[in-house]
């Protein structure tokens, strides 16, 4: 019996790597979609993992078809994206183009083949999700929640319009090992750089008080596992612990782990509006975090301090 084929887009970020390496780990033939030829990296741990690369960029639609004819995909995990909320502000059209419309391309993709047995998990983000509420929609907070708040609301539609089983699974803050752009992984850079005499020992929060709640991206690839595997179309599935944190605490918790003295300094920004996790339809599929916050931290800190070290050494 040949293995099931996924497609994950963004294989080369963050989440990307992990997804390969999960897949991969239980039989899938992967797929790993990159922009550049060589750039994915399998984490840490996972080296022996085998999965085919295949380049193609999201902004040419014609490349996206033939990606989706050659392969033939019976799951598509979309997790490519931008995501540098700084960045949005300068470039927002970029992250509605990026976005929505790379997402809508695999979706057309899928429609024009007739693929309509290719399951699909569009990844979304909390930082969106306020938009989105029925009860009380607000703004989003800048450009690129409002970009991740269309994609969701478009991809949503258009697979109940075209009969394509599309859901979404919207993790909230993503942590754990590999390079990444959130609060733990800037500080984890930063401890680990002060430790090897290359930086200053100080990191400036945006707030102390602002609460988040902080999940391990390991955890959000088996979630969206079981999403491919069991979820009904047209569900939004929260990927979260349900528990929040401030940064105060998150830089406080990561700091113990160091015997260089930092100096923590605090900005004046506004603490942005928490929208809590939805978790009751990820739960009734059986998932649950299992990798509590003290071990998701120590690994981002192994993590840095290892590539740190690769430089110095």
């Amino acid at each position: 019996m040949n293995p099931r084929r996924i497609v994950i887009t963004g294989a080369a970020g963050f989440t990307g790597r992990h997804a390969c390496a999960h897949f991969a780990a239980l039989g899938y033939d992967v797929v790993a979609v990159v922009r550049r030829p060589g750039s994915l990296q399998p984490p840490d741990g996972a080296a022996g993992i085998r999965v085919t690369e295949a380049v193609c960029s999201l902004d040419h639609a014609d490349e996206v078809e033939q990606l989706l004819a050659d392969t033939r995909p019976q799951e598509l995990l979309h997790l490519a994206g931008l995501g540098a909320v700084a960045e949005s502000w300068r470039e927002p059209m970029t992250f509605v183009e990026t976005n929505v419309m790379g997402t809508l391309r695999l979706l057309d993709a899928l429609r024009r083949l007739g693929a309509d047995d290719c399951r699909v998990v569009v990844a979304g983000s909390m930082l969106g999700a306020a938009a989105l509420s029925s009860a009380r929609p607000s703004l989003p907070p800048h450009p690129y929640g409002l970009s991740k708040a269309a994609q969701v609301l478009l991809a949503r539609w258009w697979g109940a319009l075209f009969g394509l089983p599309v859901m979404i699974g919207q993790p909230s803050n993503l942590i754990g090992p590999g390079h990444s752009a959130g609060i733990c992984g800037l500080l984890a850079d930063r401890i680990a750089r002060a430790e090897a005499g290359l930086g200053e020992p100080e990191f400036r929060l945006s707030s102390a008080t602002e609460a988040r709640d902080f999940v391990d991206v390991r955890d959000a690839v088996r979630a969206y596992e079981l999403i491919l595997r069991r979820g009904t179309p047209g569900v939004v599935y929260g990927i979260g612990t349900g528990y929040s944190r401030t940064l105060g605490e998150v830089a406080s918790r990561m700091l113990e782990r160091t015997a260089v003295p930092f100096r923590l300094t605090v900005g004046e920004a506004a603490d942005a509006p928490q929208t809590r996790v939805d978790l009751q339809a990820t739960r009734a599929l059986g998932w649950q975090p299992a990798i509590p916050f003290r071990k998701s931290i120590d690994d981002i800190l192994a993590y840095y301090r290892n590539e740190i070290g690769k430089g110095v050494r």
